[in-house]
Parts: C-alpha cells; sequence; structure tokens
C-alpha cells in the first residue's frame, strides 16, 4: 500500500469536492446552515431614537444646573413606553416618563434615569444633570438598512439569527444541506441494547459517525449497518450512492472478509487514494462515484473512523456548503513530552487551555486507536509529524478543533 501524507489526502478530496447548489430558507429554520448570499438589513437598527434607561425625557438646557442640594422641578405631562410612543410633545418645564426602548418624544435631547429622580405625583424633581444625547441610543446606531449583516459562508448560529430577526429578514439564501449515507459493516456488531455473543462488540460507529456528519451541516439521509457479505456490501453501497457523501466504516483492508473495495470498483467508483501516512487511519479510501458522489471508506476502529472523518470528510461536507475547510486549525504546545513511531504522522488527541504564550496542548490519555475514551473530553487532534519519534514539552504542533 503507498501512503500519502494527509495535506495531500485533504487536497485530493478538495479538489474533486463540488457546491451542493443553495435553497431560500425561512429564518425558522435557518439555524446551522451556511450562508450561500450575503445577508443585508433590511431596516435602521434601531429603527428610532429610545432611551438606554427608565427615567424621564427631558431637555438637557433645563436641568443643566439640576443637582441635588437644589433639585430642578418638571410636570410629568405623559409616558412613553415600548410600544407606546407619548402623544404629548416636550415643552418648557415639562418632562416625560419614559421606558428602557421607548421612542424618545419630539422636544427631548436627553433621558435622565430614575435613579436621578424624585417623583411625586405629576411633578418629578431632577437630581443631577445631563448633557444633550445622555441615555439615547440613536436610530441606526448598531446597523443602517443595506448594511451586511453576515458574510457568505458563515455558519448561521443564535446571534446572527437575532441580527437577521432584527434586521427585518424573514429568509435567507442557504447552501443545500449535503446529503450523507453512511454504511457500518462487520459481522461482529449489535446494537447497545443487545447482549454480547462471543466475539461481538457493540456498534459505536453507528451512534459517533453520523452526528460528527450532522455537526459539519450535513443531513443524514440513512444509516444501514450490515453484515461481511460481498453481495449485501455491493447493495448498500450502490444505495449509498445517491447521496451527496458516502461513508463505509470497516471493510476496507484486503483481508477475505473486507468487501468494500470490490464492492466499489464494481460499481465503477474511481479510486483516488487508498493508504494514508497517518496513525491512526492508515487504510482510509476516497474515490468519487459515477454520478459525482464523494465515497469515503474509514477503518472500522470506532477511534480511527471519528479521525479519519474529521480529517477528510468534515472539511469536504464544509466546502460543499461553501465554508472554509481550514477555519479549524490552531498551533498549540505540548505541555508534556509524547513518544511516538516514526514513518506516520500520529494524531493525537488533546484537550487545549489557554496558556501564557498561547494556546496549550495535553493529551487526553493513552493513545491506542482502540481508546475510544480518548476522544472524550478532546478539544482537537494534534499532528504529530511523520519524522518525529520524541516531542519535548513545549514544541508547538498544528491542531484540528473537534468542535
Amino acid at each position: 500500500m503507498a501512503l500519502i501524507d494527509i495535506e495531500t489526502a485533504r487536497a485530493l478530496v478538495l479538489d474533486r469536492t463540488g457546491r451542493t447548489g443553495r435553497e431560500v430558507v425561512a429564518l425558522r429554520a435557518a439555524e446551522g446552515r451556511f450562508l450561500a448570499r450575503e445577508a443585508a438589513s433590511n431596516v435602521d437598527v434601531p429603527g428610532f431614537d429610545n432611551s438606554a434607561m427608565d427615567g424621564f425625557a427631558v431637555s438637557a438646557g433645563e436641568v443643566a444646573d439640576a443637582r441635588r442640594e437644589a433639585p430642578r422641578e418638571l410636570r410629568v405631562v405623559d409616558e412613553s413606553r415600548a410600544g407606546r410612543p407619548a402623544a404629548a410633545e416636550l415643552g418648557r418645564g415639562e418632562a416625560i416618563a419614559i421606558s428602557t426602548g421607548a421612542m424618545i418624544p419630539a422636544g427631548a435631547d436627553a433621558v435622565i434615569r430614575v435613579e436621578d429622580t424624585d417623583r411625586s405625583g405629576d411633578a418629578v424633581a431632577v437630581l443631577d444633570a445631563v448633557g444633550p444625547g445622555a441615555n439615547i441610543r440613536r436610530a441606526g446606531e448598531d446597523v443602517r438598512a443595506g448594511d451586511v449583516l453576515l458574510e457568505t459562508g458563515i455558519r448561521i448560529g443564535a446571534a446572527a439569527l437575532g441580527a437577521l430577526a432584527a434586521g427585518g429578514v424573514a429568509a435567507v439564501e442557504c447552501a443545500r444541506r449535503p446529503r450523507v449515507a453512511v454504511v457500518l459493516t462487520g459481522d461482529e456488531l449489535v446494537e447497545p441494547d443487545r447482549e454480547l455473543g462471543p466475539g461481538q462488540i457493540h456498534d459505536s460507529n453507528a451512534y459517533a459517525v453520523p452526528p460528527l456528519a450532522t455537526d459539519a451541516g450535513a443531513a443524514v439521509d440513512s444509516v444501514a449497518v450490515i453484515g461481511d457479505d460481498r453481495g449485501t456490501t455491493t447493495r448498500a453501497v450502490e444505495r449509498g450512492l445517491a447521496a451527496d457523501a458516502l461513508v463505509v466504516c470497516g471493510g476496507v483492508s484486503v483481508g477475505e472478509h473486507d468487501h468494500v473495495r470490490p464492492a466499489l470498483e464494481a460499481l465503477e467508483v474511481e479510486q483516488v487514494f487508498w493508504g494514508v501516512a497517518l496513525r491512526p487511519g492508515k487504510p482510509t479510501y476516497f474515490g468519487v462515484g459515477p454520478s459525482g458522489t464523494l465515497v469515503f471508506g474509514l477503518p472500522g476502529n470506532p477511534v480511527s473512523a471519528m479521525v479519519t472523518f474529521l480529517l477528510f470528510a468534515r472539511p469536504a461536507l464544509l466546502a460543499m456548503q461553501g465554508a472554509d475547510p481550514g477555519a479549524s486549525r490552531v498551533t498549540a504546545r505540548l505541555t508534556t513530552p509524547y513518544e511516538k513511531a516514526r514513518g506516520r504522522a500520529e494524531a493525537i488527541r488533546v484537550r487545549l487551555g489557554a496558556g501564557a504564550a498561547g494556546w496549550e496542548a495535553t493529551p487526553t490519555g493513552p493513545q491506542g486507536s482502540h481508546v475510544l475514551t480518548s476522544m472524550l473530553g478532546a478539544d482537537g487532534l494534534a499532528f504529530a509529524p511523520a519524522d518525529a519519534d520524541e516531542l519535548a514539552a513545549g514544541t508547538a504542533l498544528p491542531v484540528e478543533l473537534l468542535r
């Protein structure tokens, strides 16, 4: 098996990755989607001058000399509430009670905090001076109508949804979610609620891999668990080729019971590479189906499956949606020495923390490819170079963020 390095493999995947197209999505359904066209505000935000405080709208000039020892007394003539502006226009010697977020009445140019007043019936004593503009939020202070709120490729989260709604945007143009089919192979696999027989294991990949696709913005069309049988494998793969991406876990090596690559060959899937100089994840496969489906053949080992999905399938799913597939990398320094075998790069599961000189990476514990708990609490995958066998504490490594 001729092995290629991680970056070459990623480049080959991205080189064969196309875009999924666009669709208009209602704002309530847009969480987690990627913008395919920039979104601009339809209105000024705020839409009118409004109060930043509960208090009284006043003319700053009339209270310029107010102080606790010599209050300035004004007559309260109206109230401006959120959603119910005052009807009256402010005159000399007058104040208008106002709530936070309420429209500033005509004639007022400042708001005095309620804490700096003493009201008695229809009169209010102003105990402190304010200048023009005090405690007023100006119309368009946050956003002007026509301002771009979000750029293309941005993933829509809670803050983005709030900003879009405030800007009067009811729907946005998003990338279509890539459709993903997942196939898990192995006679030994059983559901978590079943008792294990001799040689059997509970199927963790069926529960760990689909959420990785969802986290990358994809829609998982199907999850099929099949035995080690040539005909069954071929039929499952053929069904999966109807999706934008097919992820097969297990059966990609050369053993007597590994049927995935023969099935892919029979279905005319073009092999782009098979074998990456990576630990864990050496027997990773990537190909392209006759209709353009991206096919990822991942090792069946649970840690290897997760690592290789994150390194190769996730960037492709992001790129399909117009997102930056390389935005999830940082540099961090090891907090402890680390030993590895030469010949392949190693993805070390690490926790990240802030140090005096930047990010620090601490291995999560034993790093064997069978140790699934090494993924628990991991923030990223730190890449030890293939030609290294001993890394000193303080060594700077690239880290692929898991989230």
